[in-house]
């Protein structure tokens, strides 16, 4: 496979490699094909709707988290989406279901709001989030199972069965986890809601099932899915979010200046940890650099500092095999999944451009970004 020249990409710029995406798509769709489930695209994680053509010659679908996520799947994948939210807006909802051809509930009291709404309209499959109570993510912003968690209905609400027209459950409780969590989760499900299993027709697992990284235990999975589905003859839908974009890409920044304060040398480029890549200061986690080594004594190191004024808008740090120099091109890594769908225009730094590296070697621009992008967000 061609190595990316990121020289010949903009500054700041995301960068997608096309071939990484499609094994990621062929290896996604072979689960779903030998599990006999549907693995369908979470847009909260990964929405450069550019590329869903690429998408769809290998899943059937996406997920959406509000209107305007359903109608991006509705306009640029051409399907209607699976849509959950926390809360439907009541403005909003004749038009949300136009788009939607699954609709979950997060709690009795919204189902009950607006059923008679989602019967009249026809063709739209009703579903309930719940809450298993179980979850391997041990940081508290990605953890939803907890017991007085916003998220889903808990077991007691549950005792005396669904309302009829519920056909689906939905349960999302994994981050970037293996399928030994998901094999705990399913324990979890079915000792809370196994009762309500011979009433519905479908069940959502939700993302946070990252069988595109190395090591995952696709057989496991596999069985887990294939066994679920036959035991309790149900459709099962998988929306990863991570999975679909893992590895797939690059966000390219350069060096604009170095300063050193009392012994600390940091690079400051032209990209924003807070802007461009709050997840590293959220989850946190530091990115990988190409080239970059954690620090070592006998190796010049390096902060990396973000473009923003705000103070904490650094990553320390890295050590390289030569000092930096202003110009320098800093790649960073796996910053395609989770990464554009959160970037901002605090302080009004410019959004990187997001570019495609195409299968035959083509460095594409698919879009630039200015002044008008600022302004247009504000009043």
């Amino acid at each position: 496979m061609m190595p990316i020249p990121y020289e010949a990409f903009p500054s700041p710029a995301f960068v997608l490699d096309e071939n990484r995406l499609r094994q990621n798509l062929a290896l996604i769709d072979k689960v779903q094909k030998a599990a006999g489930v549907s693995i369908i695209l979470a847009f909260k994680g990964f929405a450069m709707w550019s590329v869903f053509p690429i998408v769809r010659e290998y899943l059937p679908g996406a997920t959406a988290s509000s209107l305007h996520e359903a109608r991006l799947c509705f306009e640029e994948m051409g399907v209607k989406a699976h849509t959950y939210a926390p809360v439907y807006r009541e403005a909003e909802f004749e038009e949300l279901l136009s788009y939607s051809s699954h609709l979950t509930f997060n709690s009795l009291s919204q189902f009950q709001r607006f059923q008679g709404r989602v019967l009249q309209h026809g063709q739209v499959s009703m579903g309930l989030r719940v809450n298993p109570e179980y979850s391997d993510v041990e940081t508290a912003l990605y953890n939803p199972a907890d017991p007085h968690s916003r998220l889903g209905e808990l077991e007691e609400a549950l005792k005396d069965g669904l309302p009829d027209t519920i056909e689906g459950l939905h349960f999302h409780v994994l981050c970037e986890s293996d399928a030994d969590a998901l094999e705990k989760t399913l324990e979890a499900f079915e000792k809370r809601f196994g009762h309500l299993l011979p009433q519905i027709k479908w069940v959502n697992m939700g993302g946070g099932h990252l069988m595109t990284r190395k090591g995952y235990q696709l057989d496991r999975l596999i069985k887990l899915l294939s066994d679920f589905r036959q035991k309790h003859d149900l459709d099962i839908i998988l929306e990863p979010g991570s999975a679909i974009a893992w590895q797939c890409g690059e966000l390219v920044a350069t060096v604009l200046d170095i300063v050193e304060r009392r012994g600390i040398q940091t690079a400051i480029l032209d990209v924003s940890f807070t802007a461009h890549m709050p997840d590293t200061l959220e989850m946190p986690y530091v990115p990988a650099i190409q080239g970059a080594v954690p620090p070592r004594e006998e190796l010049p190191s390096y902060r990396m500092g973000g473009t923003s004024c705000l103070a904490g808008d650094y990553m320390a740090a890295y050590s390289f095999e030569k000092p930096l120099q202003v110009g320098d091109r800093i790649v960073f890594e796996d910053m395609i999944h989770y990464t554009m769908v959160k970037t901002t225009t605090f302080n009004g730094v410019p959004h990187p451009s997001i570019c495609l590296w195409t299968q035959d070697g083509q460095a594409k621009v698919i879009r630039s970004f200015g002044y008008e992008n600022f302004k247009n967000r504000l009043s």
